[in-house]
């Protein structure tokens, strides 16, 4: 948690957040409109399982700075058109500076997309299937919120059983929180319990 304020559209914002999303403006923004969200749609979710990958090893503001070149290289995140990418989208991709260049990482968001076709009903239906049930406390800090759950541990399990790579329980989790099927503002956040 943090109290200092900070700034948003040059003016002070003294409303208390989580304290990692407190050092630069991208964060305040992530923090205060997208993160812990609930959302849905198939496409929508690609993306955010895509830029988790990406994300792993790497500091978020990085892939969040990255955005909007990850979305260009990629299609918008079509789930369709990444499934036909082919040998020379990826070489192309490789070559793009503007995101983050790892052939193995480039190749995963390609075999998901084809994956994530094969879903009768869908990833959106499939991913939100491991939503926990009802509401749970709020972590009281930052070291209260977990890296992993039995939920994204039997995420990332299935989702490997159908195909999919890149999809470790920790980044599961991490797609959990960021699309709001666990709601991890820290208790004394503003957006608790108003991010759904």
């Amino acid at each position: 948690m943090s109290d200092a304020p900070v700034s948003v559209g040059g003016v002070a914002d003294e409303r208390s957040r989580c304290a990692w999303a407190t050092s630069t403006p991208d964060y305040v923004r992530y923090h205060d409109e997208e993160w812990g969200t609930p959302l849905h749609g198939d496409d929508a979710l690609f993306e955010r399982l895509c830029l988790e990958a990406f994300q792993s090893g790497l500091s978020w503001i990085t892939i969040l700075r990255k955005r909007p070149a990850f979305r260009s290289a990629f299609a918008g995140f079509s789930i369709d058109a990444v499934a036909e990418f082919t040998e020379q989208d990826e070489a192309r991709l490789m070559a793009d500076a503007g995101i983050v260049r790892n052939r193995a990482k480039i190749a995963a968001a390609v075999r998901n997309a084809r994956a994530a076709q094969q879903l009768p009903d869908g990833l959106s239906a499939l991913l939100w299937s491991f939503a926990p049930a009802g509401p749970r406390p709020h972590p009281a800090t930052l070291a209260d919120v977990p890296a992993t759950s039995p939920e994204s541990v039997a995420m990332a399990k299935e989702l490997k059983r159908r195909g999919f790579a890149f999809v470790g329980p920790t980044t599961a989790y991490a797609l959990m929180q960021a699309t709001g099927m666990v709601d991890d503002h820290v208790a004394d956040c503003f957006r608790a319990d108003a991010a759904g």
